[in-house]
């Protein structure tokens, strides 16, 4: 089958197996989910790990860009790296998680643009254009790191998505020679819910939408 009428039809399947997610699904991955904190020790395989990012990849970027990275920071050496580039209020909640992703960005990206866009040539768009690049990684990578707090939800792990870090101090400690470029960090693990507070008010649909 031509490859494009094989795409169609495998979504086409799809749409026939299901379609939609039940209101428990829905909860596990974003309704009733929290943010975590604190954590068990229990801990995360590495197999996990690979299913986890093998989900987060079929995700959607502008023109397949996929220009995330990640890195799982799990020893005690490399969280002792880590920490160095942390807020202090944020070093115990990377200490205690399991594993910590480094979701990151490669400045390269579109150089793989003839195996992740072979149809057509893109790379010419991106040659030189310092500030387009910089836009589209750091968009879709953010994107990406998205997907995987979902992926990770789905695989019923719990997520601590944080901020509060140096972005310099762990680019020169783990992305020194692959010029990679930090965005958020992910700690990721089984939560010991005994820490959470309540959860914070949302907006309501009205407030902060418009259908124009």
């Amino acid at each position: 089958m031509d490859p494009r009428a094989q795409a169609q039809a495998a979504v086409r399947a799809l749409r026939g197996r299901i379609d939609r997610l039940g209101d428990d699904a829905i909860d596990l991955i974003l309704g009733d989910a929290r943010s975590h904190y604190a954590w068990s020790d229990r801990p995360v395989s590495d197999e996990m790990l690979r299913e986890i990012f093998d989900i987060t990849i079929q995700g959607p970027t502008s023109m397949n860009t996929c220009p995330a990275r990640f890195v799982f920071v799990r020893s005690d050496a490399a969280k002792e790296r880590l920490a160095k580039a942390l807020k202090p209020a944020n070093v115990p909640k990377m200490m205690g998680a399991p594993v910590t992703a480094i979701i990151a960005w490669d400045p390269a990206f579109w150089e793989r643009l003839d195996f992740l866009f072979p149809h057509d040539d893109r790379k010419h768009l991106f040659e030189g254009k310092d500030a387009f690049i910089h836009a589209t990684a750091f968009r879709n990578s953010t994107l990406q790191g998205a997907y995987f707090m979902i992926a990770a939800r789905a695989m019923g792990l719990d997520v601590g998505a944080m901020s509060g870090f140096s972005n310099a101090d762990v680019d020169a400690e783990f992305f020194a020679e692959s010029g990679w470029k930090s965005n958020f960090l992910c700690n990721i693990g089984y939560a010991d819910e005994s820490a959470l507070f309540q959860k914070l008010p949302r907006f309501d649909f009205d407030d902060i939408c418009k259908i124009v």
